[in-house]
């Protein structure tokens, strides 16, 4: 998928694997706390308000241009890759709302202007949502690691039906295939 987004491929297997820590397992059967984030597309979501099936994927931060990432950034298990993971959901759209998704979130720690830039860069076709506040990560106690003095959500998937979630995918990895395995998992799951 990454070379297909014009990305240069990442030869995923130099890169350390996130590992389970059981930090999702909570999430499955989870109503979602009623907290609303700033999206790109402006205004505020309230994903525990949304009707139907909900696709979010959760991401550490997308990569600025011009901005150099975190030190040692590739080391860190599972952080590497959001860039390809965003535009393997942007490829799959279409095929993600035939198969049942009544919408498609990205979700960050990262704030409204840098989720801004990336959707504008990445000509994302779905809001990106701004978690700066840690206001759904805490209420929703979601995995995180803390990079340089800023936590960031781990990378997940979540869908969700009218509030609920019914499926978590974590940890995910490679990222450019996370959401393919979503696809897949909705074409077997139908609502």
């Amino acid at each position: 998928m990454a070379e297909a987004a014009g990305l240069p491929g990442i030869d995923w297997s130099k890169l350390p694997p996130p590992v389970d820590d059981g930090g999702a397992s909570h999430l499955a059967g989870a109503r979602l706390a009623r907290v609303a984030l700033p999206s790109t597309s402006g205004g505020e979501i309230t994903l525990a308000d949304m009707a139907g099936r909900t696709v979010v994927f959760a991401y550490p931060m997308t990569a600025t241009p011009g901005v150099p990432l975190p030190d040692g950034w590739d080391g860190i298990p599972g952080a590497r890759g959001c860039t390809p993971q965003a535009c393997a959901f942007r490829d799959l759209h279409e095929e993600l709302k035939r198969a049942g998704a009544s919408a498609v979130f990205g979700l960050s720690t990262q704030t409204l202007a840098e989720q801004k830039e990336a959707a504008e860069r990445l000509h994302l076709p779905f809001p990106l949502l701004s978690d700066d506040a840690l206001a759904l990560t805490r209420a929703m106690m979601l995995p995180t690691m803390e990079v340089e003095g800023k936590a960031m959500i781990r990378r997940m998937s979540l869908i969700v039906d009218d509030g609920v979630i019914s499926r978590v995918f974590y940890p995910v990895f490679p990222p450019d295939r996370n959401a393919g395995d979503v696809l897949a998992w909705l074409a077997a799951n139908p609502k």
